[in-house]
């Protein structure tokens, strides 16, 4: 069963962009890459040849993207944000974090792409502790630090792009 600590809420836009990433990088990038490595290979001694173990990292940066890609695609609940005023994957939380003013999207950078707003995934602590509380709840969670972090939940609100 899919719950917020365990899946990864997507807009329909953010999850079509990703599939198009990913459908791209396995039948398009792994052949230009593979092409690219095979030129390489070619030009001689592999040792003192830059150019191909440029191409072998850059292989390697773009299969660990399709292994992402793959796991945020498995594991996506795709829907709108909640309009209920509960805290959970798809909202946007304006907070006292520690007295600090905070406003903050609990959710998926992948969402948040193209904006400027600031990212906590429902894994996170501060995103665990917020998950199901309401505008005017008081909760808190321990940082990495050991610390206690308190927070003051003031308005909660659906994302919209």
């Amino acid at each position: 069963m899919m719950t917020e600590q365990t899946s990864t809420w997507l807009t329909q836009e953010a999850f079509d962009r990703l599939q198009q990433e990913y459908d791209h990088l396995v039948k398009v990038g792994r052949v230009d890459i593979a092409n690219e490595i095979d030129e390489r290979r070619q030009e001689g001694d592999l040792k003192e040849n830059g150019g191909y173990h440029a191409a072998r990292e850059e292989q390697a940066k773009q299969e660990a993207r399709i292994q992402q890609l793959r796991g945020i695609l498995e594991s996506a609940h795709v829907g709108e944000p909640a309009k209920d005023g509960t805290v959970q994957s798809g909202s946007v939380v304006s907070a006292k974090v520690a007295g600090r003013d905070m406003r903050f999207l609990v959710g998926s950078r992948e969402v948040a792409e193209g904006t400027d707003i600031d990212v906590f995934s429902a894994q996170s602590p501060l995103g665990e502790a917020l998950i199901g509380h309401k505008a005017g709840d008081t909760t808190s969670y321990v940082a990495p630090n050991g610390n206690e972090i308190v927070v003051e939940i003031v308005k909660v609100e659906p994302f919209t792009p």
